[in-house]
């Protein structure tokens, strides 16, 4: 990541593509997503149009009111000969398939449990994905581990700490057991301490033979974001070269991408996922499992932020990659959700000038309260549409998800 990279920090805090929809009506999502799986064949359309522009709580409400309204006996669906049930999600698995079906259901899974449930993936069988491990326990606070270590065992009745023990090993093993501490101090910066700090990672790596990993793992999941900021910073003057530049000479394999990834996410969180989405789609293939992954767990905390660095960092929008690289309903689906509008906004109004309190901007209107307009997010915007802008209730999302643990 570049130095200009790591300057596209969040100016603006952190911007969700879905949000909250105002004057939601779950028991009506519920009759539309009932309505798609009846008769011959499958809306996936409406089934998109529903699902992929509500937040995961908003879901969980659908779930809730379609259970409501059609949990009786299963019910035979005439010529279509189909047997829909009160449980929307073993109708939507029973009527979707492959990759779509795997995004709908991560998308109707509540998001701890999902991230659970990804982690539990990426250690059983043969082997272990520690790229997956990386870039979920490597890059959230801890309030969100700690709701993710929760339902992981209560979900797998074992703690998530024992697992990972018997599935890595030696000091990323020991990275990761640091995550899940959940004990960062996420408050206190203090600038004279960061010299100091700065110094004893020095002492640790390029001014030792050898590299003390046990320093470095101390160090890097002990103090807080704004305080490892300053360390690096200090780093810098002492060394002359960043302290990511020293983690890529000291050390290799598994524990130098998780502490690059702690380091990436500290300089700026919203590029470290930009990148992980464009090497889930680049080379030959892609990486679907990653992809549906990151776009569910990054679309109501910071994808407006993360298309903005994918932007500059590939000299092409996140849409158009994931256009190229998906096809078919899932393309649809993960469109919708990195292009949603963020219709919670009361300051979204009509293109129309007349009303006191409104300027006319190309490409739409904002109210006086300043709040520029996001291009690109809304079919409309320029040609009569609604401007979608960035505005104070942009953090329901942020806070809901925080109160949930999940950031």
């Amino acid at each position: 990541m570049t130095h200009s990279q790591g300057k596209l920090r969040h100016h603006f805090g952190e911007i969700p593509t879905v949000s909250p929809l105002a004057h939601c009506d779950p028991s009506s999502d519920a009759s539309v997503l009932r309505k798609a799986m009846k008769g011959m064949g499958t809306d996936e359309s409406a089934i998109i149009g529903v699902l992929a522009h509500r937040t995961s709580d908003q879901r969980q409400q659908i779930m809730l009111k379609y259970q409501q309204a059609y949990g009786r006996e299963p019910q035979d669906a005439g010529k279509a000969g189909k047997v829909l049930t009160g449980d929307l999600v073993k109708d939507l698995k029973g009527e979707l398939s492959g990759k779509f079906e795997e995004g709908i259901v991560a998308l109707m899974t509540p998001l701890p449990l999902y991230l659970a449930h990804e982690i539990h993936n990426a250690i059983s069988g043969i082997g272990t994905n520690e790229r997956t491990l990386v870039e979920i326990m490597c890059t959230r606070n801890n309030a969100s581990l700690m709701v993710i270590k929760n339902a992981y065992q209560h979900h797998y009745r074992k703690r998530l700490e024992e697992n990972l023990s018997g599935d890595t090993s030696g000091d990323f093993r020991r990275l990761l057991i640091s995550m899940c501490a959940c004990s960062r101090d996420e408050q206190n910066c203090d600038p004279v301490l960061a010299n100091n700090l700065a110094q004893q990672l020095y002492k640790a790596g390029v001014g030792k033979t050898g590299t003390d990993e046990s320093e470095f793992n101390r160090i890097l999941s002990s103090y807080s974001y704004p305080m490892l900021r300053c360390v690096f910073d200090e780093y810098k003057k002492i060394k002359g070269k960043s302290f990511g530049a020293a983690l890529d000479s000291e050390l290799s394999g598994d524990l130098k991408l998780g502490m690059k990834a702690i380091y990436d996410c500290i300089q700026n969180r919203a590029g470290f996922f930009a990148k992980e989405l464009h090497d889930s789609m680049a080379g030959m293939g892609t990486k679907d499992r990653a992809l549906i992954r990151l776009v569910v767990s990054r679309a109501e905390i910071d994808m407006g932020n993360i298309k903005e660095n994918y932007q500059q960092m590939y000299n092409k929008s996140l849409e158009h990659a994931i256009k190229n690289d998906t096809s078919g309903d899932i393309k649809k689906l993960l469109l919708g959700m990195v292009e949603a509008v963020h219709r919670c906004c009361p300051c979204v109004l009509p293109f129309s000038g007349a009303r006191e309190g409104v300027a006319q901007r190309r490409g739409g209107t904002v109210r006086r309260c300043g709040h520029k307009p996001m291009q690109g997010l809304a079919p409309g915007l320029g040609s009569g549409g609604p401007s979608v802008v960035s505005c104070p209730p942009l953090q329901i999302s942020a806070n809901k998800l925080e109160a949930s643990g999940i950031k």
